[in-house]
């Protein structure tokens, strides 16, 4: 299920167009616009360090926030636009978009990984390597799965965890339309290293 929805705190901005935007800038605010979900578009300012340490934290665009704004419910949004100025690289704008329950959007989904120390590849010495710690889903807004788990109960030294290899939650499906690794368990280094050199002498003894 759902794990906690971080919140994104703003406040109403008064005034309308450009005049009161730039008001907002001055007052280190970054302006924005919350529309969608069946009501009324709603005019709003975000602190500009508030903001840009969500920025680069990185998942801006996929991430799902609970919008708190004074005076109003708390809303579940996804910011859909983030303008930013051209010569300073700095946020001027954002869009966000009000959620329904039912509604289909884009997030990054963290993988869990289960039962690695009883995999015979592991045991064997063998390393876990996760090429996708996290895997794009469409969800719905209101069940949005916490993870999805990878099961290593099997897995030997080669072999490959495709996304077709995992269970995922009702209602979520890749948004990347192949069968793409998520992970692998490959030989330890030394026993590559090993390989490598045996290879050498194969091709030099054919050369001689």
């Amino acid at each position: 299920m759902a794990g906690e929805i971080p919140d994104l705190e703003a406040q109403v901005r008064t005034g309308t167009g450009k005049g009161a935007a730039r008001q907002a800038r001055r007052d280190n605010l970054v302006p924005g616009i919350v529309y969608g979900g069946g009501a009324e578009p709603l005019s709003i300012n975000i602190p500009y360090n508030t903001l840009l340490k969500r920025l680069k934290a990185g998942r801006f665009l996929s991430t799902l926030f609970n919008l708190k704004v004074e005076g109003h419910e708390d809303v579940r949004v996804i910011c859909r636009n983030v303008q930013r100025d051209v010569v300073k690289d700095q946020p001027t704008h954002l869009d966000l978009m009000r959620l329904r329950r039912t509604s289909k959007i884009n997030l990054f989904i963290h993988v869990n990984f289960e039962n690695e120390a009883i995999a015979p590849g592991i045991k064997k010495g063998g390393v876990l390597t996760v090429v996708r710690p996290e895997v794009e889903l469409m969800v719905t807004a209101g069940d949005i799965p916490d993870h999805i788990t990878v099961d290593l109960t099997g897995l030997d030294i080669g072999d490959t965890v495709t996304i077709s290899n995992v269970t995922l939650p009702e209602g979520a499906k890749p948004t990347i339309d192949r069968d793409f690794v998520i992970a692998n368990i490959s030989a330890p280094s030394g026993l590559r290293s090993a390989g490598v050199d045996d290879d050498e002498e194969v091709d030099e003894a054919e050369e001689a």
